[in-house]
């Protein structure tokens, strides 16, 4: 939501010592105004379960600030000054839970004045769920926005009705309580740059690009980041396959080459342990065979040796965060990859794969629908966090994606892996495999090959076999 300020307002019903004659007018403005407060009290739960550094849902807290609520959106006073002690605290570097907020309300002499410490141990048990406090933030900015643009109305009807001014002076007032509506509302923007104002950074950008200063992260295949200069910030990859073709593998590939140039990356696997994915990173930087790694006495001292190297060269400096969610859903995903982003930033995200991420789905929508609703929501994420995601997707037995036209839709990118040999064994191209870029908006659609050695769990250039 936009941080632009709200017009001031009032919390009691609207009006103040102005009584129209008409009387369903003055009905109208004894309403109580718009407020939620089991919405206001599950903000102020969601902060104090969230607010502790280290805490389980301390990356929610972080998500609910950066809604834009501010203290004055409350509509009960109580939760105002709550919510200005948690900032302050928040801001001075301390932990937030009802421990040290009730204290901080005792040393302003303000905790009586908000119904105690019980009330907020009340607050905190109350939430339904601390990973929506964003959510009922929007829901709390929401009804604070109506509520404003009750109040500016108000002085509207209320100047018109005095008569007082002239005409320019009641046009002027009119223009200026329509334009803070309008700056208030919430999610609105400024008006976007014309091109005059993107020239001189397009130029700047053009000189890098000709220069070869401003490629994208590097997929770990020379000729597949010449033809689509690489991963770019705000842009989705898809990369398709049938079952057993080695999709994980390529994105994991990818994964630890864009790693290794010190981009930060997180990878979210729905299918993978974090144990698996150490396997298959272990067996293609070590060059071991991955079936040593995963059955019992296979490891040969060489190889022992390998895996010890490994730790101090690679791995406790590779920035490659592994998340494995205890459930499916995008907003978990989400969370992890903002929190990502807030600790080191982030740069690249790799999702394993579309069709397993969930959504909530009504009995109406379609699983094309829902499988829609991830995509999209990927790429809105790829732009919020200006990083690159690159989305796997199972294709159907007849070589056709699955719910195609809405992930097509979202990517800039779409790489199809295809092994000639899975059907002849004994092909002339036994052990490549052809990455067929099917949608490039950076470049024309063509077809890389690229080795394949899965028994190290990798792919690898021609070029190196």
């Amino acid at each position: 939501m936009s941080t632009t300020s709200i017009p001031s307002q009032q919390h009691s019903a609207p009006g103040g010592d102005f009584e129209p004659q008409d009387g369903d007018r003055s009905a109208a403005f004894t309403r109580v105004p718009p407020h939620d407060l089991d919405a206001e009290r599950s903000v102020i739960g969601s902060l104090l379960l969230s607010g502790s550094p280290g805490g389980a849902f301390h990356r929610f807290f972080a998500e609910i600030l950066e809604t834009g609520i501010a203290a004055r959106e409350y509509y009960r006073p109580a939760h105002q000054t709550i919510h200005h002690a948690i900032c302050d605290l928040h801001a001075a570097g301390d932990p937030v839970d009802p421990i040290t907020v009730t204290a901080e309300l005792t040393r302003r002499g303000e905790l009586a004045r908000v119904g105690g410490a019980s009330y907020l141990h009340d607050c905190a048990q109350a939430v339904p769920s601390a990973a929506n406090g964003p959510h009922y933030a929007e829901i709390v900015r929401a009804k604070a926005y109506r509520r404003a643009v009750i109040e500016s109305a108000h002085r509207i009807l209320e100047y018109a009705y005095s008569e007082a001014g002239d005409g320019d002076e009641v046009r002027d007032l009119v223009e200026q309580q329509l334009t803070e509506i309008i700056a208030g509302t919430p999610g609105l923007h400024q008006a976007p740059p014309t091109v005059g104002d993107l020239y001189l950074d397009f130029v700047a950008d053009l000189e890098d690009i000709q220069d070869g200063k401003k490629i994208g992260l590097t997929y770990g295949f020379a000729d597949l980041d010449a033809l689509t200069s690489g991963m770019q910030p705000g842009n989705v990859t898809v990369v398709a396959a049938q079952s057993g073709v080695g999709k994980s593998t390529l994105a994991l590939n990818a994964a630890v080459a864009a790693a290794k140039t010190g981009a930060q990356v997180m990878f979210s696997s729905l299918e993978m342990s974090g144990t698996e994915l150490m396997q298959k990173i272990t067996a293609a930087e070590g060059k071991i065979a991955l079936h040593h790694l995963t059955h019992q006495g296979g490891l040969t001292a060489e190889g022992w040796e390998t895996v010890r190297r490994l730790g101090p060269e690679l791995f406790r400096s590779l920035p490659l965060r592994v998340y494995r969610p205890d459930g499916a859903s995008l907003g978990d995903i989400a969370s992890a990859a903002r929190a990502c982003a807030r600790a080191d930033g982030l740069q690249l995200l790799v999702v394993d794969y579309l069709q397993l991420v969930e959504v909530e789905q009504s009995r109406s929508i379609t699983r094309e629908q829902a499988v829609a609703s991830v995509s999209r929501g990927l790429k809105n994420l790829s732009v919020q966090l200006g990083c690159h995601v690159i989305a796997l997707s199972q294709l159907n037995d007849d070589g056709l994606m699955r719910e195609s036209r809405a992930i097509k839709n979202d990517a800039s990118i779409v790489i199809k892996v295809e092994r000639p040999d899975a059907d002849e064994p004994e092909s002339a191209r036994a052990g490549e495999v052809d990455l067929v870029v099917e949608k490039n908006r950076f470049g024309p659609a063509a077809c890389v090959t690229v080795a394949a050695q899965l028994h190290y769990s990798r792919f690898v250039d021609m070029a190196q076999t």
